[in-house]
């Protein structure tokens, strides 16, 4: 099972899409032992002092694909749930500092917390899904889906060109253009689609 993440995926206004998008997706992988499900408790990972959160719809592929259509893509998601791509700020920085990936900074355990998951079929249009985080009962990110840049089966189609997808599979769709921050231990976690909660739990 591969955890595919997309990066700088979200704009604020929707005039920005046209002046962004170049067809060059920002992609990259986390580990399947990052994933933290039924709304499991976080331990605080040790590895980083700089937690900083990112609340993204998840797309589980249900079927094998290889070089999907965009035409055909949609057929491809099985369920639509709600995550948190998690990222240690400073992991990163000393890495890009001497060019290096992405890996460690986003591949740690517990950092894609997901739940929530729902048949393709409840959501009748893929472009105006709304989906919300609160932390410690505050609203910190708020996001619909017609701000993406490149949308669901835009992702599908651009990583199949260079990855067979499978049953399975979990697509991290990206994160609203505003409002990420940084967790610190004892932070409450709540995100909702279309206002039903979904994914609840603490960093303890």
């Amino acid at each position: 099972m591969k955890i595919i993440g997309i990066g700088k995926n979200y704009v604020n206004d929707k005039s920005e899409i046209a002046g962004i998008k170049t067809g060059h997706q920002l992609i990259f992988l986390k580990a399947e032992s990052t994933l933290v499900t039924n709304n499991k408790d976080i331990e605080f990972p040790k590895i980083t002092n700089q937690l900083i959160y990112e609340v993204e719809l998840v797309a589980k592929i249900g079927k094998q694909g290889k070089d999907i259509a965009e035409s055909d893509a949609a057929s491809y998601i099985s369920e639509i749930g709600i995550g948190i791509d998690y990222t240690a700020k400073d992991v990163l920085s000393a890495s890009r500092e001497n060019k290096g990936p992405w890996a460690l900074a986003k591949g740690f355990d517990g950092a894609s917390p997901v739940n929530g998951f729902k048949p393709v079929s409840n959501f009748p249009d893929l472009n105006d899904i709304n989906f919300s985080l609160t932390i410690n009962g505050e609203e910190k990110q708020s996001g619909n889906t017609s701000d993406m840049i490149y949308n669901f089966v835009e992702i599908i189609a651009f990583v199949s060109k260079y990855m067979t997808l499978e049953p399975g599979d979990l697509i991290f769709t990206g994160t609203p253009a505003s409002g990420a921050g940084q967790n610190v231990k004892g932070d409450h976690l709540q995100a909702s689609v279309e206002g039903e909660l979904l994914l609840d739990f603490k960093l303890v």
